[in-house]
């Protein structure tokens, strides 16, 4: 089922026994950060902390904080069901009769059968604050860790548009609080939001911005979703939920945000204007160094009556936005295949932090298939900044990191098998050179044939034969062993 706000999902998580409340008093600066990580690291229900110092809001974190609870902010029972909806739409071979083709056609509709509609009125807009009434205070923003520069609102919806296009844009950039008014907007160079931001500071034009909190899940899961620029991420945030997501005019910039969210920041970014933004404890278990940012300032604050201000933590893994990204590898995985059918699964380990390790089972076809795989996982979108991709052969079960490293260990001749390249690596990579630019490796550990200059025999693995496993798992059912 798909859920028109967060109180909803709030609501089923608890029935479910997967969130906690506390009541206690508990400190926006560094404590509710601690708490966290200790039940994320435990894998831990949510948290809705009912009495945040400072603010009348409760605080709902790790609402994403598992497989479970990934799979329920989207509807479905496992992650899997979303994938295995998009690959049963776009198929994975050329449509090979003209009733395959409308098949094809029909299925392909529903990803546009949920566009974004208007609304009038929208119950983000319950309270409206402006001018003076305008101030941060009021939400229960967190410090996360010691040497963070102040406090960050870690998982909003940002809404962009395109100066020259019109294209809308929905993003998850952290923000970190400057004053009562103003925050610094972490956009990575790389992302659909800063491209905007340059389309703006060349026409000298202020950029009108709007960030959303809360409200249907499906939403505060889009922004990190990482579609093609150019897609609307409201009408995949539509095919997710299987209904429209409603959206209601802003009420002093012209910009749409969610009718359903909990709260909307509404406000401005001028085209020549930085700050210092940093440092921040981040996802790669590093704090991302101080670097000069766009300034966003308020113009408005509106909200429910009774708003939950949603946020999450990051640092080294397992933590919250883990899930989050193993559901968006099973969700894209399907479209990764219309590119590379001959791709048999993946896995973005969590250690790996998304873009350390990538790991793919192909079904080898031809010599060097490894090769052209790893440069074809760093020419798909943000996949390019996978540091380093382990290809193996299809009856290797990625999702074992150590039957991968067994392969790579027993299959891969340094000097053969292990590719080099440069090019874009993430900003947050702080082992590269310079900023967003460095080395990326590809190792191929697949069973290596004559043409690829392997002169021995391969020799054959130590497998037991199938008759003989399935004589004694008999012998077992009828011995009781």
């Amino acid at each position: 089922m798909a859920y028109s706000n967060l109180r909803d999902f709030v609501r089923d998580l608890e029935k479910d026994g997967e969130l906690k409340r506390i009541k206690v008093k508990v400190s926006p600066d560094l404590e509710i950060a601690e708490i966290t990580d200790r039940v994320s690291k435990t894998g831990g229900p949510a948290l809705l902390f009912e009495n945040v110092e400072g603010s009348e809001m409760p605080l709902l974190i790790n609402a994403f904080g598992s497989y479970e609870r990934m799979a329920m902010a989207l509807g479905v029972e496992t992650l899997d069901e979303v994938a295995d909806e998009i690959e049963g739409m776009i198929k994975l071979s050329a449509p090979e009769s003209l009733l395959d083709k409308v098949k094809i056609l029909g299925v392909l509709a529903k990803l546009t059968n949920f566009p974004p509609k208007s609304v009038k009125r929208g119950a983000c807009q319950e309270v409206v604050l402006t001018d003076d009434q305008v101030s941060l205070a009021a939400l229960p923003i967190i410090k996360c860790w010691p040497l963070d520069a102040d406090k960050y609102i870690t998982l909003p919806q940002v809404f962009t548009h395109s100066l020259k296009t019109g294209q809308r844009n929905v993003g998850t950039y952290r923000l970190q609080r400057l004053d009562d008014r103003t925050l610094a907007m972490h956009w990575q160079i790389h992302h659909d939001g800063a491209a905007h931001y340059r389309e703006y500071q060349e026409a000298g034009e202020r950029m009108p911005v709007a960030v959303a909190i809360g409200g249907d899940p499906v939403m505060s899961y889009i922004g990190t979703a990482p579609l093609p620029t150019g897609i609307d991420e409201l009408l995949f945030a539509g095919f997710l939920r299987k209904s429209n997501v409603p959206m209601v005019q802003c009420k002093t910039i012209d910009m749409s945000v969610p009718a359903d969210a909990d709260i909307v920041l509404e406000g401005y970014i001028e085209p020549d204007e930085t700050c210092v933004e940093g440092p921040f404890g981040d996802h790669t278990g590093f704090y991302s160094l101080a670097d000069e940012y766009p300034v966003f300032h308020l113009t408005a604050i509106t909200h429910r009556k009774n708003p939950i201000y949603q946020t999450i933590i990051v640092g080294k893994p397992p933590m919250e936005d883990c899930y989050m990204g193993k559901a968006t590898e099973r969700i894209f995985l399907p479209l990764i295949r219309t590119q590379l059918p001959e791709v048999i699964d993946m896995n973005l380990p969590l250690f790996g932090v998304f873009h350390n390790f990538c790991l793919i089972s192909i079904d080898k076809r031809y010599p060097y298939h490894g090769k052209k795989i790893m440069h074809s996982i760093w020419g798909l979108g943000q996949l390019m900044f996978s540091k380093t991709v382990i290809v193996v052969d299809k009856h290797v079960d990625v999702q074992n990191v150590e039957e991968v490293f067994f392969y790579v260990g027993s299959n891969v001749d340094a000097k053969r098998d292990v590719t080099i390249v440069e090019g874009p690596v993430d900003v947050l990579d702080h082992a590269a050179p310079r900023i967003g630019a460095g080395s990326k490796m590809g190792i191929d550990a697949t069973t290596k044939w004559r043409e690829e200059g392997y002169q021995r025999e391969w020799p054959e693995e130590i497998e037991m034969s199938q008759e003989t496993k399935d004589l004694v798992t008999n012998r077992w059912k009828t011995y009781g062993l």
